[in-house]
C-alpha cells in the first residue's frame, strides 16, 4: 500500500496454513529506508481455523461469483497506479508442489481492502473478496494495522546503547532549512569520528529519536511505531520491548534509540509516554 504518493509504503504479508497457524508481518519503509516492521501470530485454536481454511478452498473451488480456479487468469500481473495497493493472492500445495498466484489492484491496506473497483479485470473482486475472507477468518474483522494513520519513516540507526546517553526522546526540526545545530551536535555524540550527518531534506523532512533513557539490563528494544499527524502537531507513539519476566537478562547499562527521519508535520511534536511490551524470552 502507499503512503504520501511515491515516498512510502506498508507491505502487509499474511500467510495461513491448512492446519489453522497464521503469521502476520508488517513492514513500514520511507524513501527506500526501512522504518519498523512487526511481526503477530495466531493463539487461538488451529483446529477451528484449519476447518475455516478448508471451508475456503472449497468456496474458491466451487462457489458461483467467487471461484477462483480455472476462472480467473493467474498470468495478468498488473502495474498498480497510485495510491492503489497491490494485492497478491497465492494458494501453495507444499505437498504436490503447486503454486497458483493473482495478482490485482484495490483501494486499501490489508485490513481495509475493497473490492469495489478493483481491476483491472472484472474478475479482481473476486482476488480481493478472497483476500479480505483470509484476512477475516484469521485476524477477525476488527484488527487494525500496527501502522494506521501514520505517515511513512526510514530508520537512520537503531540500537540497544546510544553513545550519547539520551535521557528521552527528542526532535529535530529546522527552522531556516539548513542542519539544526543541535540535530549536528547529537549526532557526533551519537556516532563518535562521524565526518557528516545524514542526507536529510530539513525544507520537507525532520527527525525523531525515541528513546527512553537509562536502562540497567540488557535486552531492552525501542521503536518509534508511528507519526500522526494530529492537524495542529504531531504525535510520535514508541514502543519499548522489555524482556519478559524471570528471563534473567544480564546486568549493563544501556541507553536503547531508534533514530527515524519523516516529512515534516505540524508542530509541536508531541512524544506520550512508551509503550511497555513483554517480549519471551530468547
Amino acid at each position: 500500500m502507499p503512503i504520501s504518493g511515491e515516498s512510502g509504503r506498508l507491505d502487509g504479508i499474511l500467510v495461513w496454513r491448512s492446519d489453522g497457524r497464521w503469521i502476520l508481518a508488517e513492514r513500514l519503509s520511507y524513501q527506500g529506508r526501512e522504518g519498523d516492521q512487526t511481526l503477530v501470530s495466531s493463539r487461538g485454536n488451529p483446529g477451528e481455523l484449519a476447518q475455516e481454511y478448508a471451508s475456503l478452498i472449497t468456496q474458491l473451488n466451487e462457489t458461483p461469483g467467487l471461484r477462483l480456479l480455472g476462472e480467473v487468469d493467474p498470468a495478468l500481473n498488473p502495474e498498480c497506479a497510485l495510491p492503489r495497493s497491490r494485492v497478491i493472492l497465492t494458494i501453495a500445495d507444499e505437498v504436490l508442489g503447486e503454486v497458483i498466484q493473482w495478482t490485482r489492484c484495490a483501494d486499501g491496506s490489508l485490513f481495509t481492502l475493497t473490492p469495489g473497483g478493483a481491476g483491472p479485470d472484472p474478475a479482481a473482486a473476486r482476488v480481493i473478496t478472497a483476500a479480505q475472507l483470509v484476512r477475516f477468518f484469521t485476524l477477525g474483522d476488527a484488527a487494525a494495522s500496527a501502522f494506521q494513520g501514520t505517515v511513512p519513516f526510514g530508520s537512520l540507526d537503531v540500537g540497544d546503547d546510544s553513545p550519547a546517553q539520551p535521557d528521552g526522546p527528542m526532535a529535530f526540526v529546522s527552522s531556516d532549512g539548513q542542519i539544526p545545530p543541535e540535530w549536528e551536535a547529537f549526532w557526533m555524540e551519537h556516532m563518535p569520528g562521524a565526518i557528516s550527518t545524514p542526507e536529510v531534506d530539513w525544507d520537507q523532512e525532520m527527525i525523531l529519536l525515541a528513546a527512553v533513557g537509562r536502562r540497567e539490563e540488557a535486552g531492552h528494544r525501542v521503536r518509534a511505531r508511528r507519526v500522526l499527524p494530529l492537524g495542529t502537531a504531531t504525535q510520535v507513539e514508541i514502543v519499548e520491548e522489555v524482556p519478559g519476566d524471570f528471563c534473567s537478562p544480564a546486568a549493563r547499562t544501556r541507553h536503547p534509540f531508534h533514530i527515524v527521519v519523516a516529512p515534516r508535520g505540524p508542530l509541536p511534536i508531541l512524544f506520550p509516554d512508551p509503550v511497555q511490551v513483554r517480549v519471551p524470552c530468547g
